[in-house]
């Protein structure tokens, strides 16, 4: 367990220090408050040292928000590569991550934020940390994204292709980009799942949410297997499941990739990029030299039933940053011994691809999300 330390009032005052992308423990910390101007904010920051503030909350938002624009005002370098676009970009978001993430909070014992205008987010921190152990130092960044998540998991995200809404947790990727969705929900169901609907049987190898899980068991699959390796989206699938009243024909199972047995259908749909996540959150975009991707791949024929198939849902966002190409993926499907049936395509639906001032524009704006049908 990391101790922060800091002077105050000529004492030394100290609290545990939590970092959910497993920030190092700042060096040094001093104490800041409303009269702190941005440009000291920052050089402080960018030097390394932590300011825990005790003024008001929204000013520390407003002060958040001024460090923020000193990142952007850096000229952006010039491209030598496909892919220097995205490892620029991942860069620059980890020099904004360290340098916004010296500015500090401290929860107390029941994860009350003893600040001017603060709201109240015992409940937030309680869902996302679970029960308190003693007062607590967390960056106001990871703070308000906390915050956002309890207001997803409250609000919900609607889903179409249910007709409901799917409730995210905290550190769960949420499903807002629908078009994977509505790829498993019209797809056709391989002929075996079809000829024995009483006895059928899908995995969905990290569900996350669980929500293909529970699109799989409303199109009429008898037995959905959902998986995954976090906790907290095993414990996010089972919610749904349960406000979906579908915990008769899921079964939430891990942590882990594949469950035991085999199915008609076997659903995935890995992270679609191959680098490392800087956060939990992040678990659901990046995945480090695609191991989720080929682990499903090596993995499918020994737990495909005869007549069975995998579904493959992937972005080729990877391949129009220059970080894998068609044909790596065309051999690694080769490799496992599979074979392709058919293949589905749909474009992105999301404001980014859109969005002529995003960094990896041109990349976006040419992806298309495709549902891959395999065979053993």
């Amino acid at each position: 367990m990391s101790t922060i330390h800091w002077p105050e009032n000529h004492t030394h005052q100290s609290a545990r220090w939590h970092s959910e992308n497993g920030t190092p423990l700042p060096q040094r910390t001093i104490v800041a408050d409303d009269r702190m101007k941005a440009n000291d904010a920052y050089r402080h920051a960018c030097e390394g040292t932590a300011l825990l503030w005790q003024g008001d909350f929204h000013n520390a938002r407003q002060l958040l928000q001024a460090m923020g624009r000193r990142i952007d005002r850096k000229p952006p370098r010039s491209n030598t590569s496909p892919s220097e676009p995205f490892h620029l970009h991942r860069r620059s978001s980890s020099h904004r991550a360290r340098v916004l993430g010296k500015l500090l909070v401290l929860l107390d014992d029941d994860y009350t934020l003893a600040l001017r205008r603060a709201p109240d987010v015992r409940q937030a921190c309680l869902e996302a940390y679970g029960p308190s152990k003693g007062p607590m130092a967390v960056s106001l960044r990871e703070l308000l994204g906390v915050i956002g998540a309890h207001q997803w998991r409250l609000q919900g995200v609607e889903v179409p292709a249910l007709g409901t809404r799917i409730h995210p947790h905290y550190g769960v990727f949420a499903p807002a980009r629908g078009e994977y969705v509505d790829l498993v929900a019209r797809a056709p169901l391989p002929p075996a799942a079809l000829h024995s609907p009483d006895t059928s049987t899908a995995f969905d190898l990290g569900t996350g949410t669980g929500v293909l899980a529970a699109v799989l068991a409303r199109r009429g699959i008898n037995r959905v297997v959902a998986t995954d390796i976090s906790p907290r989206a095993l414990t996010c699938a089972k919610d749904n499941a349960h406000r979906l009243a579908l915990t008769d024909r899921i079964e939430v199972s891990g942590p882990g990739l594949f469950p035991e047995g085999s199915a008609d259908l076997v659903v995935c749909n890995p992270p679609w990029l191959p680098a490392r996540p800087t956060s939990p959150i992040e678990r659901g975009v990046y995945d480090p030299d695609s191991t989720m991707l080929h682990g499903f791949l090596t993995g499918l024929s020994a737990h495909l039933r005869p007549g069975g198939e995998g579904w493959l849902i992937l972005s080729d966002l990877a391949e129009h940053l220059g970080l894998r190409t068609r044909q790596q993926l065309l051999d690694a499907i080769q490799a496992a011994h599979l074979r392709v049936v058919d293949k589905i395509d749909t474009k992105p639906r999301h404001p980014r691809s859109k969005d002529a001032t995003d960094p990896l524009h041109t990349a976006r704006s040419a992806e298309t999300t495709t549902l891959w049908r395999l065979t053993a």
